[in-house]
């Protein structure tokens, strides 16, 4: 699966750029889950390599770049580039539109947005049910999305529905999609997010852990223990093959 090495800035600045043009891109945030997912589905592997950008969200996709030559990989969190993207759609006066989540976080959420970047424009909230929505329900929201007149839209309803919920919608909605995952939940307060610490020590997980264990133990058991084993594979062959091409090494 594609991860891109990008920054906070740099990424901001991209999406910016995209949303003065209408243009309809859409990103991806990754961790472990994802990653694995996409092992699982070739399907879905196919949506995230399709995207315009693939973020390392995940510390232990950092470490697994950096593994692999590219030395400047940085940490770009699903929940601090919300803030990131925000700020600067803040300075360009980019009008905003959130997607997922319950009317009451998505409430909380546009508070937080509007108290901690004056000015802001938050033009369209969405709150879809917690099920398949019907074709005539999509239509009903994409006509929304596309006459609020928003550029960017945040998307938090879970990977792998929000990746495959943006690559269905691309050249549908004319604005950047970026899937953030529990981003409203974090920054409104209902969800806590781990120390500053634990996320510099790929520890986050834990922490997720710790808070939901009973919804969360099962991914966790299946997928960490599994992306360690064939990220291994992957980096013993890459440096088989390298040796074996060039006998000097």
């Amino acid at each position: 699966m594609r991860v891109d090495a990008s920054s906070y800035a740099d990424l901001a600045q991209r999406v910016i750029g995209w949303a003065k043009e209408a243009s309809s891109r859409y990103v991806c945030v990754a961790n472990v889950h994802m990653v694995m997912e996409s092992f699982d589905d070739p399907e879905f592997r196919a949506v995230v390599n399709g995207a315009d950008l693939v973020t390392p969200d995940g510390k232990p996709l950092v470490w697994g770049l950096k593994a692999l030559g590219i030395s400047d990989a940085s940490q770009v969190r699903g929940a601090d580039l919300v803030l990131a993207t925000v700020k600067a759609a803040q300075e360009a006066e980019i009008p905003l539109a959130l997607y997922g989540g319950t009317p009451e976080s998505l409430t909380d959420f546009t508070r937080f947005l509007e108290h901690s970047f004056p000015g802001i424009n938050v033009v369209c909230q969405i709150s879809p049910p917690f099920r398949p929505i019907s074709q005539e329900e999509d239509e009903k929201y994409i006509s929304e999305l596309v006459a609020s007149g928003a550029r960017i839209v945040f998307v938090g309803i879970g990977c792998p529905k929000q990746e495959n919920w943006m690559a269905n919608h691309k050249e549908k909605l004319p604005m950047v999609m970026l899937g953030v995952g529990a981003a409203f939940d974090f920054h409104s307060g209902r969800i806590k997010q781990a120390p500053r610490w634990m996320q510099r020590a790929g520890l986050e997980w834990l922490f997720r852990l710790s808070q939901d264990p009973q919804r969360l133990w099962k991914r966790y058991a299946k997928h960490n223990p599994r992306f360690i084993w064939f990220f291994l594979l992957q980096l013993l062959g890459i440096k088989l093959e390298k040796r074996l091409s060039d006998p000097s090494t």
